[in-house]
């Protein structure tokens, strides 16, 4: 919530980082995390129930754990 974003900020500002703004409504400014978000949701939300929060965390951790183990990334040349 609002306190943890507090948090965040006071912790950046301590460690004298700046932030990039994206702006919202702007994918192609976060291109990596758009990816990610849109293929979370094809392969995954859309094409499942979850009747519970708990539900949905397991299905989420097992598609994570498919990708990290069994599917072929670009990002390391397939």
């Amino acid at each position: 919530g609002l306190i943890s974003m507090i948090k965040v900020y006071d912790w950046i500002t301590s460690m004298s980082v700046e932030t990039a703004y994206i702006e919202p409504g702007c994918p192609s400014q976060n291109g990596c995390c758009e990816c990610f978000n849109a293929r979370l949701r094809d392969e995954v939300l859309n094409g499942e129930i979850s009747y519970s929060l708990r539900d949905a965390q397991i299905l989420i951790r097992l598609w994570r754990q498919h990708c990290n183990t069994f599917r072929h990334h670009s990002a390391i040349w397939y």
